[in-house]
């Protein structure tokens, strides 16, 4: 049986300039480091976790060619984090778009050419307001 995710992870051909720019995104140092190979960081209200491999360990050929899955991060403001990740030199994937009510998403490449997805999610929201309301 599925349990649930345990880390995503990206790839950079820089892994230097992919740690300091997602340093700078998670505002927070990655808890786990192998130098020259592995990052990993705990994000978010579950802190789920999130990998930086270097290209080269990659298990296929890496390119700079978006595609695959999309990991969508849960954030408040949809328009806020995607404007923020512009800023933070990210490029437009796909502007900020309700897909249905309580939903929204947006997503960016990052410098490194992996897809981030933010996304308002009414889903989760409720499963941390019922989580936080059992305590």
């Amino acid at each position: 049986m599925l349990r649930g995710f345990t880390t995503v992870t990206f790839f950079a051909d820089d892994l230097d300039r992919a740690r300091a720019w997602y340093t700078t995104v998670f505002e927070a140092e990655p808890y786990f480091v192998r130098e020259g190979a592995y990052l990993e960081w705990r994000v978010g209200d579950y802190q789920h976790e999130f990998g930086l491999l270097n290209a080269r360990f990659a298990p296929h050929p890496h390119t700079l060619a978006p595609s695959g899955a999309i990991i969508y991060w849960a954030v408040d403001d949809v328009e806020a984090a995607y404007q923020r990740l512009l800023d933070l030199g990210a490029t437009d994937h796909d502007k900020p778009t309700e897909r249905g009510p309580g939903f929204v998403t947006a997503s960016v490449l990052d410098p490194f050419g992996n897809i981030l997805g933010v996304m308002l999610n009414q889903h989760y929201q409720d499963v941390r307001k019922d989580l936080t309301d059992r305590k």
